[in-house]
């Protein structure tokens, strides 16, 4: 999300260049620059070539995007091949371009039947006319003399089947077209067909795959010829397992060095089965490596251990830092019993799911639940009618009261944040005379709607539940991130949330309710030793501490020394050069280290600066290129369960194992770019996440007339990608406003929970009960 300095400014439809679509048009300081979708990279000038070399990582004029997937790769070089391609024919002597007539080539038979005439890229100067007849093609071509070459038009579409031809608006997509293009509504009309006769989820066209596939048949023509059910069951998925192979294999190279993570994601289908997907993390990116029906192995400690034991091995006990789990009795049980297992390696809750319970249990409280409720009554009722909706769009300049978000717990109070960013838009709404001449303002929804929009006590309360509960919601971007690890962050970052909510109550009687619940979640099992040693290894954080740090983050430490480096003579050597850290000594002292600790990774400042301690460097880069989660990305439209039917055929199952192989991947790979998506909070494909917000009390799919059709519903603002909830500048804004009385106290391990002097200004603003 662009800071307020910035403007996202909209592409408009007459840019034609497939690199459009992996870019973002930015205006900063008067100035105009694209930025990578990939990578974030600016580039002031170049113009749309600099960044199709770019993405197609081509050495010389720009730098190569390192995050750019494979598929985007080949396209932009294609383009490129195919831009250079066309700038050497221009050059061709018109003598040369006469002698490729298809004529001589194919001896001008044009009563053997349809003929598809194939000409080379050529200049356009003139249109072929078609003749088309019942029985066969004529097509006039240019007379011999003549030195112009004719433009090459589209053979005609074969009409569709006669059972289709009765659907008058959609049928037009398959009726012939004589001469020219099609235009972009039949293009439109042709794809969105294809989706709706197979039920292609509609939201497969916010693949970031999809735009390239597009341009990809556009650019190989008429020609192309169709491919069959088993080509994508076969050659095509073959080549597709063995590119992510080959991307496993590269990241695999890395495991020696960064260390990585092993995720379990645990999760409940809707026919009760419990599944885990197995991931790996590292710096590099995260790999799906198999889902397992884990149903009845989560009952007892000892097959989940199996389980984990089995996974671990596969991916190499040297390499693997931590096993990321959920953190229930069982799962703590099975964690330890790994941990004895292999000495080599730690088992570690899943901070994501922490934090989700954290903010549920925040909003079950009464005075908070009330709010919720009160703020879904507003937007239940503007969502259940397309009039209302389409006035509220209007008044919001196209904006959507509701965001997207991954947890259901986080969606209530991005949503509070998101209405109070919206309040004046609302107030001015529902004090118009547009709203005021509407039947919906005088129904009970409308006028609990504009009872509520006006009201300073509930925009009060809401403006004071967001500003306890934003910290949370930024520890939660944080973990959930894929632009840092997270650990040499999480520790300090929950004692910045604890005293972001004393700072907000001021007294102890009122804040200590919410330490209650954090602590009560987060600290109902031992701390893990890696969030103490990140800390620690951070040197943002490390020093700014004044004095030694506690016993707790010591250990923490040692324990990491110990168990992460098995080697006793390795573990001498870390403890010498653990004194030359301590004292800022050699290259750890330069003035370019010490501005660097704010700016670099904490492992990429360990990796540039620790040369002097290539031991404790090692140590460093490994704890502190870990993530804090086990989450991947979304399960829907998956086929999971069917992988885990008995019954089906063995060759059959090892196909659909692949196939969820890349198709999981492939998320995974893009995920950054698919949290950018456009939203509709309306949409079938949320309503796990958005549940009743859409959803008007007491007129559950009502059947009353008055209810307006969804086709009267405009369409939302295209150019607008809500990813407020995903805002990385609001996440590194909160991290940079960890102040030293925060990093003195988690370096202590000691909290400040006494009360703090009330202002009456402020006391009044933060009362909400």
């Amino acid at each position: 999300m662009a800071s307020t300095s910035e403007i996202i400014l909209p592409i408009g439809t007459q840019k034609h260049d497939p690199a459009w679509k992996h870019c973002l048009m930015v205006r900063s300081a008067g100035r105009t620059k694209l930025r990578c979708v990939y990578c974030m990279k600016q580039f002031l000038g170049g113009g749309i070539h600099r960044i199709k070399e770019h993405l197609a990582r081509h050495k010389g004029n720009a730098s190569c995007c390192p995050k750019v997937p494979l598929e985007v790769q080949v396209a932009m070089q294609q383009s490129l091949d195919g831009s250079a391609a066309r700038r050497k024919k221009k050059l061709k002597p018109a003598e040369e371009v006469s002698r490729a007539d298809p004529i001589q080539a194919d001896g001008g038979d044009v009563d053997a039947g349809l003929h598809l005439i194939q000409l080379p890229e050529m200049v356009d100067t003139g249109a072929v006319q078609v003749e088309v007849k019942e029985e066969d093609v004529v097509t006039k071509l240019p007379e011999r003399g003549r030195k112009k070459r004719a433009r090459y038009t589209s053979p005609p579409l074969l009409p569709p089947p006669l059972s289709l031809q009765t659907a008058a608006p959609v049928s037009d997509v398959g009726k012939p077209f004589i001469g020219g293009t099609i235009n972009k509504d039949q293009v439109c009309m042709a794809i969105g067909r294809f989706l709706y006769e197979a039920g292609v989820p509609l939201e497969a066209v916010n693949c970031a795959s999809f735009q390239p596939m597009v341009d990809a048949i556009a650019s190989a023509g008429p020609g192309l010829g169709m491919l069959s059910y088993h080509d994508f069951r076969g050659w095509i998925l073959k080549r597709s397992v063995d590119e992510l192979n080959n991307t496993l294999e590269q990241y695999k190279a890395t495991w020696s060095r960064t260390g990585c993570s092993v995720l379990a994601d645990e999760w409940t289908t809707t026919t009760g089965k419990t599944l885990i997907n197995f991931m790996v993390y590292c710096p590099e990116g995260t790999m799906f490596l198999k889902s397992v029906d884990a149903s009845h192995i989560v009952t007892s400690a000892d097959t989940l251990y199996e389980l984990l034991k089995h996974v671990v091995e596969g991916v190499g006990e040297r390499n693997v830092v931590q096993v990321i789990t959920s953190y229930s009795e069982i799962h703590v049980a099975a964690g330890s019993k790994l941990a004895e297992t292999f000495p080599t390696l730690f088992w570690t809750p899943c901070a994501s799911q922490c934090i989700e319970e954290i903010l549920e249990d925040i909003g079950k409280l009464e005075a908070i639940s009330e709010v919720i409720e009160n703020a879904k009554a507003i937007t239940g009722f503007i969502y259940s009618n397309a009039v209302v909706l389409n006035m509220t769009r209007k008044y919001t300049n196209g904006k959507d009261l509701i965001l997207p978000c991954d947890s259901r717990s986080a969606m209530n109070f991005i949503t509070l944040k998101s209405l109070i960013s919206l309040k004046e838009d609302l107030t001015m709404m529902v004090t118009s005379g547009e709203w005021l001449d509407s039947p919906y303002s005088r129904k009970p929804g409308g006028l609990a709607v504009s009872e509520l929009v006006c009201s300073p006590p509930f925009w009060s309360s809401c403006a004071a539940i967001v500003r306890i509960t934003e910290p949370l919601l930024q520890v939660y971007k944080l973990v959930e991130s894929d632009k840092k690890p997270a650990m040499g962050y999480i520790h300090v970052a929950m004692y910045q949330v604890k005293q972001a909510i004393r700072k907000e109550l001021l007294k102890k009687a009122d804040y200590m309710i919410y330490w209650e619940i954090i602590d009560w979640k987060w600290n109902r099992h031992p701390p893990s030793p890696l969030y103490a040693a990140a800390f620690f290894l951070n040197p943002r954080f490390f020093f700014s501490i004044q004095e030694d740090v506690c016993n707790e983050i010591s250990s923490g430490v040692l324990d990491c020394i110990e168990r992460l480096i098995p080697e006793a003579n390795i573990q001498d050597k870390i403890q010498k050069e653990l004194s030359l850290y301590k004292s800022s000594s050699g290259d750890f002292g330069r003035k370019m280290a010490t501005r660097a600790r704010n700016t670099l990774l904490p492992a990429e400042w360990w990796s540039t600066y620790g040369g002097a301690c290539p031991n404790l460097m090692r140590l460093a880069i490994r704890i502190l290129s870990q993530t804090c989660s086990a989450r991947g990305c979304e399960r829907v439209h998956l086929p999971f369960e069917q992988i885990h039917n008995h019954r089906m055929n063995y060759l059959e199952h090892q196909r659909l194992c692949d196939l969820i192989f890349v198709h999981y991947n492939l998320q995974l790979q893009q995920r950054k770019i698919l949290r950018h998506k456009p939203f509709d909070p309306i949409s079938v494909d949320n309503i796990d996440v958005v549940g009743d917000w859409i959803v008007e009390k007491n007129d559950l799919l009502s059947a009353d007339a008055d209810h307006s059709n969804w086709m009267t519903l405009n369409q939302p603002v295209a150019t607008q990608l809500q990813s407020e909830y995903i805002n990385d500048e609001e996440t590194e804004t909160f991290l940079a406003g960890i102040d030293d009385e925060v990093i003195q106290a988690a370096g202590k391990n000691v909290e400040d929970d006494g009360d703090i002097k009330e202002d009456d200004e402020v006391q009044e603003d933060t009362a909400f009960t």
